[in-house]
């Protein structure tokens, strides 16, 4: 149930409700071990558990679906701390599971870590690594047309593709490694330009990944 909703004496009162079945944590857990498992095995569930009886089933299961995988390592989190611990130290995570909301908010504050929302690609998969990608940051329609935009969410998108359900990782650290040097080069766009470095357009920094690529 969700709305708002007229209280007796005319006070309005908004409501919400928060609702996982055990399937729906199970599934998603997986999905994050796997994807451990191409990466540094390691995962860490965000949770309000001491807070929210829903996510209290949400840990249970997250550990549950743990025992499965042995080769990673499992950790759990409060989403505030979770949210301190990014910005103190972003090199602690590697895979983070948790709910919608907690993701969303969790996802655009990790963005920022990397100097800007542009930066950051996105994936939506299923169980069989089948999936959208895009950048997180969306169509950005208030910026079309003027050439400012940052391209290289959009590639690294690609890269993430590549490396989940296309499984050719080996093409998805081409990709990367492309961008690494290009940044290394000092090329930016405007949302991550700074003093000392070289400031380009979308499609010259687009044309310089392309150039990158070995």
């Amino acid at each position: 149930p969700r709305g708002i909703r007229e209280l007796e004496g005319g006070e309005k009162q908004g409501f919400n409700t928060l609702v996982y079945q055990e399937s729906e944590v199970d599934r998603i857990a997986r999905v994050a071990f796997d994807i451990a498992r191409k990466r540094d095995s390691r995962v860490c569930s965000v949770d309000k558990a001491n807070v929210l009886e829903c996510t209290e089933l949400w840990r249970e299961v997250v550990s549950r679906v743990g025992e499965e995988y042995a080769d990673v390592e499992l950790s759990h989190m409060y989403v505030d701390n979770a949210a301190m611990q990014l910005v103190k130290w972003p090199k602690q995570f590697d895979v983070m599971v948790t709910t919608n909301m907690f993701g969303d908010i969790l996802s655009d504050c990790a963005a920022m870590l990397t100097g800007s929302i542009g930066m950051l690609p996105s994936a939506s998969l299923d169980e069989q690594g089948k999936g959208m990608y895009e950048p997180i940051h969306g169509s950005a329609p208030d910026i079309a047309g003027q050439g400012v935009a940052n391209p290289l969410a959009t590639i690294l998108s690609v890269a993430m593709m590549l490396r989940y359900s296309l499984n050719e990782p080996e093409m998805a650290e081409r990709v990367e490694a492309a961008v690494d040097k290009v940044l290394d080069q000092g090329l930016r766009t405007p949302d991550i330009f700074a003093e000392g470095m070289t400031e380009v357009n979308c499609e010259t920094m687009g044309d310089a990944v392309v150039a990158a690529l070995d």
